[in-house]
């Protein structure tokens, strides 16, 4: 049975902050068919390539199917007991400060809610914090200074008329192609300019008008000189300035701030201001590379200062816009889901709010002081300070900076509870309980996008086992702990009217956040909501905020911050020379445990990998392809070398997203210190030091699988196939009889094996075979391994006709490493085509192929290829 009859289901990619609409039907054999809702406002259909891989990551061979507790498989009803009588009794030993919960991004809003409302309103701590606290915390401080609440003013919408982007630490292109797409789209019809502010050169420099590579942790240097040029050119709107606080202290003191900090030269600069300042419609995209940071704050203030003091912000086509990483950090900031904030956008230290929030929840008490924050709280966690942890749909033990400490902290907690969908991360290994919720496409509730659209996810499989849904599991807790008549709840639309309601008292103390208007909602059209941003009121819905220039300090006035740059809280020593900017890829996703089910997703950078500079590379002895060894105080890592221009002179790019499940040597957060920004508390994740050695592996090899492959030497990295597993692999120690190696690690002692062995040139050739269909093979040498492996990847499970050699056979197309992971288009057909077909542009390519005409994130990639092709031409 397939699912060509069933309708389409409409709900919310699980992916970034885009938010975008999907509509999904199940296949009819527990999988899922995936395509772009055409009329979800924030995507109109398109999708990226995570996005249009969904269907492939829903399986069930990953998944938590029951509670677990000591790794043995338990019922619900012992295993809530446990939680909460440890709970209840950390709290009576200790206090309500003793415990925590460290939630989630992917959680929904109303997940989030009932997880706010447990720990700060019942159990009496604000010690609930989020993973949203490593991606947009300084962001929220910014707002919070800037405008006295957490509103972002703009929309999407301000794309479509913007004159001028200016992408601020934003990989735009990979880390939000939706919108990318949206801004090229602009580009095309309006003219809009581009201007990227980054480090390094991305995929976004592809279609900039001007890249400035800044040095790391200058973006404060940039905007104080584009301020202090604001006012010496009187470009500051003076009708607007009447309603700002602070603005002659702020270019006083952006004046006085070194310029050369940013390392950019003259006309550079010049052309930036210029641009800026002659542009009346200017959107200021800023993202992950401004928040990482010890001064993300005072980074994100500098910008709000610019477009404040210019008036151009609330405005169409104008105003800063924060774009955010999850599909939810925005419906966590709504319930108070950091350690710092109540429910609503209610301020925790201002006791009217605590008091309101407190009566509306018939709690005894609510927590006068912000809870510890994510670095704060694990280091309580090693302190033992906390005595009971509940980790929700977060993978802290790699994605923390310092995680080799984290995981540790976790492993040694008296008491730790993981609700995941999985028992196979990092974190989940360490935990004493385990809890199976729904995933995605098994779940009912809303989230809410970067420009304040709410969205509603929506259940289309059943939850598989036992799984159960969230808010579900955190209300049984709280009733198990006496908290009967708080958590009485039947559905999500409860909840959500619970907290539109919540949202009516925010309203009447003169909040951003009022969505009372949804009070009463029905159940019926609470599964029928459209995308809706807010606020909803009875007089309002959505639109932009401070065009009136009405802001939600208590006098109704903006500040304007002075900020003086200060360099990253580490600089580069002898020992660790070289500044570590890390980020995220393309086609993967946080830690993986989504998108490496996808044999798609990974099969355009199927290894952990760091950039260096050509001049570094030189001088450590590093060619390309060789094995990196990263190591500072905190942790080490060993990467793949990718020797690029792309990054400067003396510092190193390398992706966040590989754990001990698929590359145990790559675990890049554990080089990461966990120095912070002292008033937002995010971590700097962008500017960590480390010294590279080139690692000296006595033999290297390459190996596909049909089944899991298990592996235990000194450097491993594997990835799915359509078939099995692909696997890279180094060791210190030699080896002295491969084929009993290969039957070990692919567990096939009874395979009929075919060899090539040459000991004393240190290569191997194993493949192993039953019947006549390929389970493995491997490939050994004493260098980085010269094989077809693309093609080899291909192979598991067929009949094979001579994959000993390596290599591709004449007869069979050879479509070399992935680049469009949409539609699954080689680099080498690409090539082909441009070579037979006459191919002279990135439209050409697409119309003949496919490739970059979904998401279009591969297209600098097909651009540059055809550069190369076209060179490589001329020179013959």
């Amino acid at each position: 049975m397939d699912g060509a009859g069933l309708p389409e289901t409409k709900s919310t990619c699980p992916y970034c902050g885009v938010g975008c609409g999907v509509l999904l039907r199940p296949s009819g054999e527990g999988g899922l068919d995936v395509r772009g809702d055409p009329d979800h406002p924030a995507n109109f259909g398109r999708l990226c390539s995570k996005g249009s891989a969904l269907g492939q990551t829903v399986g069930l061979e990953h998944r938590l199917l029951a509670p677990q507790i000591g790794g043995v498989e338990t019922d619900w009803d012992t295993a809530l007991d446990l939680v909460a009588e440890r709970f209840k009794s950390a709290i009576a030993q200790h206090g309500p400060d003793s415990v925590a919960f460290y939630v989630s991004g992917q959680l929904l809003t109303e997940d989030y809610y009932v997880a706010n409302k447990l720990m700060k309103g019942f159990i009496g701590s604000a010690n609930i914090d989020t993973n949203s606290r490593l991606c947009m915390a300084s962001s929220v401080a910014g707002h919070k200074r800037a405008f006295g609440s957490d509103t972002v003013p703009g929309t999407y919408e301000d794309l479509d008329q913007a004159d001028l982007v200016v992408l601020v630490g934003s990989n735009l292109a990979w880390c939000h192609p939706v919108l990318h797409q949206r801004l090229l789209q602009a580009r095309k019809t309006r003219g809009t300019k581009i201007v990227v502010v980054d480090p390094r050169r991305t995929a976004s420099c592809a279609d900039a008008d001007l890249h400035l590579a800044l040095q790391p942790g200058s973006d404060a240097a940039l905007f104080n000189g584009l301020l202090t040029q604001i006012a010496a050119r009187g470009a500051v709107d003076a009708d607007y300035a009447a309603n700002l606080s602070g603005l002659e202290a702020a270019v006083a003191s952006a004046t006085a701030d070194d310029l050369t900090a940013t390392g950019l030269p003259h006309h550079e600069l010049r052309a930036f201001f210029d641009l800026w300042i002659n542009t009346p419609k200017v959107v200021t995209i800023y993202s992950q590379g401004v928040n990482q940071s010890t001064t993300g704050t005072d980074k994100v203030n500098a910008i709000l200062n610019c477009h404040l003091a210019a008036g151009r912000i609330g405005k169409p086509g104008c105003g800063p816009f924060s774009v955010t990483g999850q599909p939810n950090a925005m419906g966590g900031r709504e319930v108070g889901g950091l350690a710092n904030m109540l429910a609503c956008h209610l301020d925790l230290e201002n006791a009217d709010h605590r008091a309101a929030v407190r009566q509306f929840w018939g709690a005894d008490t609510v927590p006068s002081a912000a809870g510890l924050k994510a670095v704060d709280m694990f280091s309580a966690v090693a302190n033992g300070r906390i005595k009971a942890l509940w980790i929700i749909h977060t993978n802290p033990a790699v994605s923390m900076p310092d995680a080799d400490a984290v995981r540790d902290a976790i492993a040694a907690c008296p008491f730790t509870v993981v609700s995941d969908i999985t028992a196979q991360t990092d974190t989940a290994r360490v935990a004493d309980v385990l809890l199976p919720a729904t995933a995605w496409a098994e779940k009912e509730g809303t989230v809410t996008n970067s420009d304040r659209t709410i969205s509603r996810q929506r259940r289309v499989l059943p939850a598989p086992g036992l799984a159960r849904d969230d808010w579900d599991i955190l209300a049984e807790v709280g009733r198990r702990m006496g908290f009967d008549d708080a958590f009485d709840y039947a559905n999500p639309a409860e909840i959500f009217r619970e907290h539109a309601t919540l949202s009516g008292i925010a309203g009447q103390f003169g909040r951003d956040y009022d969505i009372s208007a949804l009070a009463d909602i029905s159940d019926a059209a609470y599964a029928a909501l459209q995308p809706t941003r807010w606020p909803v009121t009875k007089n309002r819905i959505g639109g932009r905020f401070f065009a009136d220039g009405r802001f939600f300090h208590a006098d109704g006035k903006a500040r304007i911050i002075a900020v003086t740059s200060r360099p990253p809280a580490t600089s580069p020593t002898p020992d660790s020379p070289f500044v570590l900017n890390t980020g995220r890829l393309r086609d993967q996703w946080h830690t993986m445990t989504r998108t490496a089910l996808s044999p798609r997703l990974s099969g355009h950078l199927p290894e952990p990998f760091v950039d260096i500079h050509p001049k570094d590379a030189a001088s450590l002895g590093i060619s390309s392809s060789d094995l990196v060894s990263l190591r500072n105080a905190h942790g080490r890592a060993i990467l793949r070398a990718r020797i690029t221009k792309d990054v400067q002179q003396g510092q190193f790019f390398a992706p966040i997203h590989w754990t001990a499940e698929t590359a145990r040597c790559a675990r890049i957060d554990a080089l990461v210190a966990p120095a912070t920004d002292p008033i937002s508390g995010q971590p700097e994740s962008k500017a960590s030091t480390v010294s590279a050695t080139r690692f000296q592996a006595a033999w290297y090899g390459f190996a596909v699988s049909k089944a899991e492959i298990t592996l235990d030497c000194d450097y491993w990295a594997k990835a799915r196939v359509p078939q099995g597993f692909r696997a890279e692999l180094a060791g210190r120690n030699r080896v002295d009889d491969w084929e009993a190696e290969a039957r070990r690690i692919f567990a096939a002692p009874n395979a009929t094996a075919a060899c090539v062995i040459d000991a004393a040139g240190g290569a191997a050739r194993v493949v192993l075979r039953e019947g006549d269909a390929l389970v493995a093979a491997l490939y050994i040498a004493r260098q980085p391994i010269a094989v077809m492996r693309d093609y080899l990847a291909t192979l598991p499970g067929t009949v094979a006709a001579d994959p000993l050699s390596g290599r591709v056979p004449a007869s069979v197309p050879n479509p070399g490493p992935t680049l469009c992971s949409c539609f699954a288009v080689g680099v080498n057909t690409i090539v082909t085509a441009i070579e037979t077909e006459g191919l002279l542009s990135v439209e050409d390519i697409g119309a003949a192929l496919g490739a970059g005409t979904n998401c279009g994130s591969c297209r600098p990639e097909i651009a540059d290829l055809l550069s190369r092709t076209r060179l490589k031409e001329a020179a013959e």
